[in-house]
């Protein structure tokens, strides 16, 4: 790709549009773009982040697209009707969907890693990154998440790396259909289950995307990534699992409330002992996945398993926001239900209620998940947690509003569970404040909001202050 071209990225706040939008940059090229979010003024950090980059961000309104040699990218959630992309017909600019660029870059690396799954690509994304990283292997990373670990004052917003080693690591998307794009040499299939796709499809996309790999790593312990490994021949694969003959497993987990530990496995033989500064099984799984890959890629064994003890963790996953009169509040990315589900179980192996608020993600895939996560809340919740639930994201544009909030707490609350409807996302927040009391976990979920991480701060500073007033609420 011509690094003097000069690109336009609308929609470029979003979580799959920054990181390309730094990597570009990085790369030497003139970068600007658009967001509606801009326009809203929701998350200005995030904008001030990318103008200190050197990229120039214009209203959504075609101001900024303005050259037939500008190439315009959009995000998937940018329809046509949109000003820049009505602007980029008239003066007729390239228009390329974020996918295909991606896939692009991705392909034309020396050494593409892609990872896939409907739940963890996010976490293995940053684990592969930070220990290639580490052992200074300098890649490239293109992550949908802030990756903890390269995040810092000058730079609060790392859901990229850009290196100059030969690695190109990328979650890559199922959502979309863009993963039939993508041609790795090293492919990672962390799961499959129901989330924006049906099953079936699901299982065209990954077993294609792993048939297409140099060498496969995949998830024994996901029914159907296992079914899938079947296809792949024995010489391009690799397999994880927990407590099970893999190529690399675990066993004799010992979980904390943030940090898990467990001994790792290579063909049979005990390696060592190993401590996430993550918690939860899913976790130990995403990182047995993240370790095979980076074998595969070349690395120590040993040297990769020390090297993930260092993993920080990404924003919004698991993420302790802070605590307040004993009470903890975690933001978590948790949207579809196997997702919650590891995220409640993992809260669960301690005591203390579980006080939850998930926002749905959008109409359309609150209608795709709608009974299984109505089966999936009612088998994970217990008696004495909480739930209450806000109307889905809407950012804009149109979308059929066939299946509510409303909705899937009735088929909750049918079943026996302490479920709510409270329609606006701050009063569903006040709800969950006011009903607080030491010892309890505040669980904020939710995907495609970046406001979700300010709500969870402010929660604190509001338990903290409702503590100060009232010392009845006091420890």
């Amino acid at each position: 790709m011509d690094n003097r071209k000069s690109c336009f990225l609308v929609g470029i706040g979003g979580s799959g549009m920054m990181p390309l939008a730094m990597i570009l940059a990085a790369r030497g090229m003139t970068v600007a773009g658009s967001d509606r979010a801009l326009d809203q003024g929701r998350v200005p950090a995030k904008f001030d982040a990318l103008r200190t980059l050197g990229i120039a961000l214009h209203p959504q309104d075609g101001s900024g697209v303005t050259s037939p040699d500008q190439l315009v990218i959009a995000s998937a959630a940018v329809e046509d009707d949109v000003p820049d992309m009505v602007a980029a017909g008239r003066i007729g600019a390239r228009v390329m969907r974020r996918p295909e660029l991606l896939a692009q870059l991705f392909n034309d690396a020396a050494l593409p890693i892609g990872i896939a799954g409907t739940s963890g690509k996010s976490t293995v994304t940053g684990m592969i990154g930070w220990i290639l990283h580490s052992v200074g292997a300098d890649p490239t990373v293109m992550n949908g998440a802030v990756m903890k670990n390269f995040a810092d004052p000058r730079a609060p917003f790392a859901s990229a790396l850009v290196g100059h080693g030969p690695a190109f690591v990328s979650e890559v998307d199922e959502s979309d259909g863009s993963i039939a794009h993508y041609t790795p040499q090293i492919a990672v299939l962390n799961n499959l289950s129901l989330d924006h796709k049906s099953v079936d499809e699901l299982r065209a996309l990954f077993g294609g995307f792993v048939a297409r790999a140099t060498q496969a790593i995949v998830n024994l312990d996901n029914a159907e990534a296992a079914a899938l490994s079947t296809r792949v021949p024995l010489d391009r694969l690799t397999t994880t699992g927990i407590n099970r003959p893999a190529d690399v497993a675990a066993s004799n987990l010992a979980p904390e409330p943030f940090a898990i530990a467990f001994d790792l496995g290579l063909r049979g033989k005990h390696l060592r002992r190993v401590r996430l500064a993550v918690p939860g099984a899913h976790n130990v799984a995403n990182a047995l996945t993240a370790i095979a890959a980076a074998i595969a890629a070349g690395v120590a064994p040993d040297a990769a398993a020390q090297a993930i003890e260092g993993f920080a963790g990404l924003k919004r996953r698991f993420e302790l926001v802070g605590e307040a009169n004993g009470v903890a509040v975690i933001d978590d990315f948790g949207h579809n239900p196997d997702k919650i589900a590891a995220t409640l179980a993992t809260l669960h192996a301690f005591p203390g209620r579980l006080l939850l608020m998930f926002q749905p993600h959008g109409y359309g895939p609150l209608k795709v998940m709608r009974a299984e996560l109505a089966q999936m809340f009612t088998a994970e919740l217990r008696a004495d947690d909480r739930l209450v639930l806000p109307d889905p994201v809407y950012q804009g544009g149109t979308v059929s509003r066939e299946v509510t909030s409303a909705d899937l707490v009735a088929d909750i609350a049918r079943a026996g569970r302490d479920a709510r409807h409270v329609a606006d996302r701050d009063a569903a927040a006040a709800l969950l404040v006011d009903l607080a009391r030491p010892g309890d976990r505040i669980v904020i979920m939710g995907a495609r909001d970046d406001t979700l991480s300010l709500l969870a701060a402010r929660m604190v500073d509001q338990l903290a202050a409702r503590a100060a007033s009232d010392p009845e609420n006091r420890r």
